[in-house]
């Protein structure tokens, strides 16, 4: 079934590639977390820091999966990876946890979202949110069953767009803001906003989050070995400029107390403020296509792991998943199966709450992921096999497991039932591997 990975259509140069990183990283948090994470760092000198410090975690972890990354170019990203640094059964239980569980509630939660601020923008009945948020995906998943160029197109103009407001915002809090950014303090600190500098690292963290979704189509990227580490970095470090930029010109733009008060409606008032009310809609509607760029990113890239996943053998129905449409060269069955997992999760779920628990299992096996670097490292000593051999090694992938251990740590004391789930969820994958494995020994 591997021959099928060949028909797969190299699409996605280096600006595409680029443009899937940033515009998958930056969704909403930008423009809506400002207020939560300056109320947990208590000053705007520890809130800025936090951002910096979740940026260079995260700098730190994409450049130990660059390294990785560019010694397999398969498509698959961390299922390919664990499954050859520990086996089989650890690679199909990190894919079994992005196909079932991950991926659909990350396209559900996204489309959620949008059908909320879609409605609320446009003074919609409430009854719309969820039509809305269904069309959106279904949307989005129609850009992604015809040939991967639009897919490609889509990304590149989404992501600009969402870039102009940031841009924006930036400049008019640099030059035209009336405070001092930094040396603020908030006076007042709510019960919810209690827990220091290590809660606003995290807030900045989940903000961060989405830079793996480009290992995930490594069959699509034309020379992988090369354009992914570059995307990876080159577009992390575009990330954390905007998130350092645009937290910068609000702490420029408003009081600290006013941030904390005005919560996730602190950059659309200072929008509106800079710009007037058009200003203040055109930041909404810019919003909106981040959300749909950062929903084309999701769906460009988790279908690709249940596609590798049955590429494999290794997936229910593998012959059907593993099928790739000869018009437009995309794995089609796989990523309107993926899409009817996000519809269910937005009808009779809160997918929201289950990207939120999954997030244990993400991060423990982004650990094995990190942990891995040093495994490879050791099967080759002389780098014959590494088109891209990180800088500062060891203390890059030992930054990276340290910010994961963090992550792990805090959910665990602060969601220890979401843990629990998730973990269960995961778990569900063995005994379905072990039906699969041993169906696929008698052939």
């Amino acid at each position: 079934m591997g021959n099928n990975e060949q028909k797969l259509n190299r699409g996605f140069g280096l600006t595409a590639s680029l443009a899937l990183v940033v515009g998958t990283i930056i969704g909403s948090g930008i423009f809506f977390k400002q207020g939560s994470v300056l109320e947990s760092a208590g000053s705007t000198n520890a809130a800025m820091l936090a951002w910096i410090a979740g940026g260079l975690l995260t700098l730190a972890s994409g450049i130990s999966v660059a390294e990785i990354g560019s010694q397999m170019d398969k498509t698959g990203g961390i299922y390919i990876y664990i499954e050859k640094i520990y086996g089989k059964i650890w690679g199909f239980l990190a894919g079994w946890m992005q196909v079932i569980f991950y991926g659909p509630a990350m396209m559900g939660s996204i489309a959620a979202y949008f059908g909320i601020l879609f409605v609320d923008l446009f003074g919609l009945s409430k009854s719309l949110e969820i039509p809305s948020a269904i069309l959106a995906l279904s949307f989005v998943g129609i850009i992604n069953s015809i040939p991967n160029r639009f897919s490609a197109g889509f990304q590149i103009i989404t992501t600009t767009v969402k870039m102009l407001p940031i841009v924006a915002l930036i400049i008019f809090g640099i030059f035209f803001g009336q405070h001092n950014a930094l040396g603020q303090t908030v006076a007042h600190i709510s019960q919810s906003g209690q827990g220091g500098f290590g809660v606003a690292v995290l807030a900045t963290l989940f903000a961060y989050d989405g830079w793996v979704t480009l290992a995930n189509i490594s069959g699509e990227i034309k020379n992988p070995q090369k354009v992914l580490p570059r995307a990876i970095i080159f577009g992390i470090l575009i990330v954390i400029v905007a998130y350092v930029g645009v937290s910068f010109g609000v702490y420029q733009s408003l009081p600290a107390n006013n941030i904390v008060k005005l919560g996730q409606n602190t950059t659309l008032y200072m929008a509106t403020n800079a710009f007037g009310v058009i200003g203040g809609r055109l930041l909404s509607v810019a919003v909106l296509i981040s959300l749909l760029g950062t929903l084309n990113g999701k769906i460009v890239s988790f279908p690709r792991v249940l596609f590798a996943m049955a590429n494999d053998g290794l997936f229910p129905f593998a012959k059907q998943f593993s099928k790739i449409n000869m018009r437009s060269r995309t794995p089609n069955k796989s990523i309107w199966f993926m899409i009817l997992l996000g519809i269910l999760m937005i009808v009779f779920t809160n997918p929201d709450r289950l990207s939120d628990i999954a997030i244990f299992t993400t991060f423990l096996f982004y650990i094995l992921v990190f942990v891995g670097v040093f495994k490879l490292r050791r099967r080759d000593p002389l780098g014959e096999q590494r088109n891209f051999s990180m800088p500062l090694y060891p203390w890059l992938p030992i930054l990276a497991i340290l910010g994961s251990v963090y992550v792990e740590i805090s959910e665990i004391m602060h969601d220890l039932s979401g843990v629990l789930i998730s973990i269960a969820i995961v778990a569900l994958g063995y005994p379905v591997y072990l039906v699969l494995s041993r169906r696929i020994n008698n052939k």
